[in-house]
């Protein structure tokens, strides 16, 4: 049988031991995130950064927010090299960063959406993980993989006005990168021999026909049109990468009369 004297004693252990668990100080934890476009680099400050937002995923609490700063990394070992397991990519690459106090394991949730400075390219990435208290997400940290092109439709220029008559063809022209903003070129490390870019044409909300268009210098394609018809033409540029099967897309509007 417990003796009062023991009873006590173990009362106060087990109470001293709860006391320990409840009332640990609180840890900062950094945990780091990086966007890596899809068959590409980092995405970083070229490209306005991509917006990281950290949350409590249980209470949608944002814990950290802000933009990943820093460039795209280095080429040959992103692109060229062949990766072994565990064999670092980043190489100092855009990142952000944040430290956040936790007492206890917390279940996060960690949203990205890139690139910030293009709105008609921009995706959103999603995660969750467990961050323990004092156990960083450091080194490569959090990569999320970022899907996509580019696309920026560039001429002719909203709402402009062309004439049959007088003006016979328009050339239309967009500007496509990948989503860190790297060169898409004629035989390049991101050849635009592998995909397929083309502009469907619409009169009148009705489809009319699809041209393809070319790559005549870096990140620039272009196609004819040959105006044909009167009314409001709207033209959607779809890039589509035969491989990785990136996807990018943008539109053109402008005016035809006779």
């Amino acid at each position: 049988m417990l003796t009062s004297t023991m009873r006590n004693l173990l009362i106060t252990v087990f109470l001293i031991s709860c006391f320990t668990v409840y009332s640990q100080e609180p840890q900062d934890t950094k945990i780091i995130v990086r966007t890596k476009a899809k068959d590409a680099k980092f995405i970083g400050s070229s490209m306005g950064g991509s917006m990281i937002i950290i949350r409590d995923a249980q209470t949608n609490e944002i814990l950290a927010k802000g933009l990943t700063e820093g460039g795209t990394g280095n080429t040959d070992a992103i692109m060229k090299t062949a990766h072994e397991r565990y064999t670092p990519i980043a190489y100092g690459a855009a990142a952000f960063e944040a430290n956040i106090s936790l007492q206890k394991p917390l279940f996060v949730t960690v949203e990205a959406l890139s690139p910030v400075a293009h709105k008609e390219a921009k995706v959103a990435a999603q995660t969750q993980l467990w961050l323990i208290p004092g156990k960083h997400i450091d080194g490569e940290g959090l990569i999320l993989e970022i899907p996509g092109f580019v696309v920026d439709g560039l001429y002719p220029q909203t709402h402009q006005g062309f004439s049959i008559e007088e003006d016979k063809t328009v050339e239309l022209k967009a500007n496509i990168v990948m989503m860190c903003g790297c060169t898409i070129s004629d035989g390049g490390l991101w050849d635009s021999n592998d995909m397929d870019v083309k502009a469907s044409v619409y009169v009148d909300g009705e489809f009319w026909k699809n041209i393809p268009m070319q790559n005549p210098s870096e990140n620039t394609f272009t196609a004819n049109l040959t105006l044909e018809k009167t009314g409001n033409h709207e033209v959607i540029i779809t890039a589509y990468h035969r491989i990785s099967k990136n996807t990018g897309v943008d539109q053109l509007y402008f005016r035809v009369s006779n």
